[in-house]
């Protein structure tokens, strides 16, 4: 049977996926039986002997499997048990694909510009002004209808629409079309959320859009683009959260290799590929790192909390992963999973685009209503729907560089590039020793320590730091930490998380602030971060106040006790000191001289500090943990 007529031959009601993957010249077409599990963990993988291959498509409501919220609209985990995997030339399939455009009509956006701008205004003056995160990302739906709604016609819809991607998009991580009844998506995802392949697990934070000019990029505008302070911190956050996704599933916590651009038909991102060693289940990988903080926001669990209080509706499959699992010679699976962006959703007919924008303390909403109109004539355009750029049309291969070479290879441009790395800790960017370090040349070894999280999952990074340190970690959520065993470790920290210190209604900050004070009066050692740092500055007597502009992603140089530290900082709030204080009762305080804001604490077998070590942005974190590790434990 050829090519053309295995296209052909798919009948209306079967289900079947298309995929194209980035750096190969076949289509890849899956074909088989649908089954709809309630969680991940009933994807039907098979027992050894009898293993099989599913492809699924993950919507944004599984991540409640994770205890985090979102709005429940029944859109169900679709899984499609292989039966049979074929790969076909990609010429002969796009041949045999309809070419022909179809028209939407009553095209628009579910929600108004002045509608979508004063939801942004909110998220940042509710959400990022009152310490909730450091960022959000907030969708609205691009929606219309095509001429008829049965299953042939959204059917010819999906090949219509995944044949221009094949033609027109460059650079996607995955190119598909999946048609299952009642469930239709078709898109071209730029972002490998998690790949786990031969024990090595591998994330993909991609962040920062910049969108060609008409003629083509240039030098200067892609050097302006990289200049941007907003994309620089955008970016350093969401790999941030994704390196807590990765300590949670991987014994040597995960490494970063960066930046590179990822370089599409009509965008430029900036991205890092971060790598480290799971022997986890792969639907236990996908469990610990839903969803990607490029389309949710960090803290991650507040992110939830937050989309669920803006969103207007339900975010279906927006912001999930399509995840293949495939058996391999281990007698496992591995699994491929890029991100749900970039797609469109067909059912009944109507057409629809989820395309959303990150919100930072430095967005302008009108620029985040823009972002969300050029990503949805990005998608329409590529599935050519309405008009694509003409420029980028001009040339045989959009992305052929020009005889004199594209801009993003000029030198000045990866320095650019280079040098951010130059600000970042070393600890995330050299290679790993697998790691605990239990041995006696570890300097806390032999001790033990129970990480109290406060619902920001930067526990997970700094348990990784502290098992190199030595230190045997146990990280309890802050809902199910147990006095007991806390009392028995030999070290408390007292984890970061979202919110306003001050505020007497949240059970959570409660929590912390009655552990804080039984350990402070148990004589125990006691390191406090962040919101605990708060939290122990105001049981010492120290005033907390809201800073006038939040540090959500802010690097700064600050002095720790007489020695100035390269620190990353995600505060909203601040204890504040007056000016030249360097005690307070049986505290010592290292402040910043000119607002008096409190960097860190130090007393009898405690320690407390503001920023967090454990970010790539503390360049001086690892050392000034130790530090601080070493003077509530051992006073020096």
């Amino acid at each position: 049977m050829t090519t053309a007529d295995r296209i052909h031959a798919l009948p209306t009601e079967s289900a079947f996926v298309l995929l194209a993957r980035e750096g190969s010249d076949s289509v890849e077409l899956l074909t088989g039986e649908i089954v709809d599990v309630v969680d991940l963990a009933d994807i039907p993988l098979g027992a050894d002997g009898a293993r099989r291959e599913v492809f699924a498509l993950v919507p944004y409501r599984q991540v409640r499997e994770r205890g985090f919220e979102a709005q429940d609209d029944g859109a169900p985990l679709r899984c499609l048990l292989v039966d049979e995997h074929l790969h076909l030339p990609a010429d002969e399939v796009r041949a045999a694909l309809p070419a022909e455009p179809l028209p939407l009509h009553d095209g628009g956006f579910d929600l108004s510009d002045d509608e979508y701008a004063a939801i942004v205004e909110r998220v940042i003056a509710e959400e990022i002004g009152r310490g909730e995160g450091a960022n959000f990302v907030i969708r609205r739906d691009y929606t219309a209808r095509i001429d008829a709604a049965t299953p042939e016609t959204e059917r010819i819809a999906a090949l219509t629409w995944f044949r221009a991607l094949l033609e027109h998009e460059r650079g996607a991580y995955w190119t598909f079309a999946v048609v299952t009844p009642g469930v239709v998506a078709v898109g071209a995802s730029p972002e490998a959320h998690v790949v786990a392949q031969g024990g090595v697990v591998t994330m993909n934070p991609i962040s920062g859009t910049f969108r060609h000019p008409a003629g083509g990029s240039t030098t200067a505008a892609l050097g302006e683009f990289l200049s941007s302070a907003k994309e620089t911190e955008e970016l350093f956050m969401v790999v941030d959260e994704e390196l807590k996704m990765m300590s949670a599933v991987c014994s040597d916590g995960g490494r970063i290799t960066g930046p590179h651009l990822k370089q599409m038909s009509r965008l430029t991102h900036t991205e890092y590929m971060l790598r480290g060693s799971s022997r986890l289940d792969p639907r236990d990988i996908l469990r610990e790192t839903m969803f990607a903080p490029t389309v949710t926001g960090s803290p991650m669990q507040n992110a939830c909390t937050v989309i669920r209080r803006h969103e207007r509706k339900p975010r279906g499959y927006y912001s999930g992963v399509a995840a293949l699992f495939t058996p391999n010679d281990a007698g496992g699976h591995d699994l491929d999973a890029p991100i749900l962006i970039r797609t469109v959703y067909l059912a009944d007919g109507r057409l629809s685009v989820p395309v959303g924008a990150t919100l930072v303390r430095h967005s302008d909403p009108a620029g985040e209503v823009g972002e969300t109109h050029g990503k949805a004539a990005g998608v329409l355009g590529a599935i050519g729907a309405v008009a694509r750029d003409t420029a980028a049309e001009s040339r045989e291969d959009p992305d052929a560089p020009s005889p004199a070479g594209t801009p993003a290879e000029d030198p000045g441009i990866q320095a650019l590039l280079a040098s951010r790395n130059a600000r970042l800790a070393e600890f995330w960017i050299n290679p790993q020793d697998g790691g605990a370090q239990s041995t006696a040349a570890a300097p806390f070894a032999g001790r033990t320590a129970v990480v109290v999280d406060a619902e920001d999952r930067f526990t997970t990074m700094l348990a990784h730091q502290l098992r190199h340190l030595g230190l045997e970690v146990h990280i309890q959520p802050w809902a199910q930490s147990d006095d007991a065993e806390i009392d028995a470790a030999d070290l408390l920290v007292a984890g970061p998380g979202p919110g306003d210190p001050r505020d007497g209604s949240s059970a959570r900050i409660a929590r912390m602030r009655e552990l804080v004070a039984r350990r402070r009066a148990s004589g125990r050692p006691l390191l406090a971060v962040c919101l605990s740092h708060q939290i122990l500055a105001d049981s010492l007597g120290i005033e907390l106040a809201p800073l006038a502009s939040p540090h959500q992603g802010l690097q700064k140089s600050v002095p720790v006790f007489g020695q100035d530290a390269s620190i990353g900082f995600y505060n909203t709030f601040t204890a504040r000191v007056t000016p030249g204080t360097t005690a307070v009762g049986v505290a010592e305080v290292s402040a910043d001289p000119g607002s008096g804001d409190v960097y860190a604490l130090r007393g009898p077998g405690f320690a407390s500090v503001q920023g967090h070590l454990e970010s790539i942005l503390s360049r001086d974190g690892m050392t000034t943990l130790q530090r601080l590790v070493g003077h509530a434990l051992e006073g020096r």
